[in-house]
């Protein structure tokens, strides 16, 4: 009789767990299955709804042919939107579009303050030339900020990758998992380094993955751990190694650089010194002696 007890109570134990197991399955692909349809919705209004990088080139649209440009501009052109992080081709139609808007709002803010009105044809001149040039002089900005990004992102991403190495990742799994560990820290390294991975995914070898990603940056670090890593391939070498020993020469040439820009400082400094403070020195000095001088002579004159 207990036998008989124990045992229906042990399958009444095990019906319940697993009618608790199913409908609690149940719930978690009914939820996941709504989340993935709200994702699949989000995408989709996101996909028809209009970027902002769009709506903008709607708006220069009538302006971007008034330059004139050939293949040869255009395609300079691309390589330096490129090496700033705009990759979409229309960032260069919004390009030309700005050397016309801005020249053009220059001038209308100039005259509506009329400041024509001191010289108007140096004005008028000076805004068209100065807005004309200001995309070139803002695209060549964003070029040197993301260099140093990359410059300063580097030894950290190498970093990861020999960790990622070293534990057993191929080259290509440990280039993306440290293009997903850096995406918040460095995300410019991190958008390279998975272009690279795609690269590599698409069929591409990965030596001239590596040796367009120095091409595309144009930093000479990247350009030097593109052939480290094509001479790796070639004579066989260890990875991790040569990594770990770029990543250090890196760092040593970064510590240089800062001590160079720290001995900069005091050739730096002999401009402000001459043009403002010495002028000051002498006018809080001199000002005092000076006027009791003027004083004395004017009663010695009169």
């Amino acid at each position: 009789m207990a036998l008989a007890l124990l045992s229906f109570i042990a399958v009444f134990l095990l019906m319940s767990s697993i009618g608790i197991l199913v409908f609690h399955r149940r719930n978690i692909l009914k939820r996941l299955s709504q989340i993935g349809a709200k994702t699949a919705d989000a995408t989709l209004l996101q996909s028809i709804a209009p970027s902002p990088r769009t709506r903008i080139e709607q708006i220069v649209k009538p302006f971007q042919e008034v330059v004139p440009r050939s293949l040869e501009d255009v395609s300079t052109l691309q390589k330096r939107l490129i090496r700033a992080g705009y990759r979409e081709p229309g960032y260069v139609n919004i390009f030309y579009g700005a050397k016309v808007l801005v020249p053009a709002i220059l001038c209308i803010l100039i005259t509506v303050t009329q400041v024509y009105a001191y010289a108007p044809l140096f004005l008028y001149a000076l805004a068209a030339g100065l807005g004309f040039m200001a995309p070139d002089f803002w695209l060549s900005n964003r070029i040197s900020a993301r260099k140093l990004k990359l410059r300063l992102g580097l030894p950290e991403a190498l970093d990861l990758i020999v960790i990622c190495v070293e534990a057993g990742l191929s080259m290509d799994k440990a280039t993306m998992r440290t293009a997903e560990e850096l995406r918040i820290s460095q995300p410019a390294i991190a958008d390279e380094l998975n272009l690279v991975y795609l690269e590599q995914r698409a069929g591409r070898p990965r030596g001239e993955a590596w040796r367009n990603l120095g091409d595309r940056t144009d930093v000479d670090t990247i350009r030097s751990l593109a052939s480290i890593l094509i001479q790796a391939d070639k004579f066989g070498t260890s990875i991790g190694k040569m990594l770990r020993a770029h990543s250090e020469t890196l760092r040593t040439r970064r510590r240089q650089d800062a001590e160079e820009q720290a001995a900069k400082t005091t050739v730096k400094l002999v401009f402000p010194l001459v043009l403002f403070i010495f002028p000051s020195l002498f006018v809080v000095t001199l000002g005092p002696s000076m006027i009791i001088m003027f004083e004395g002579f004017s009663k010695y004159l009169s």
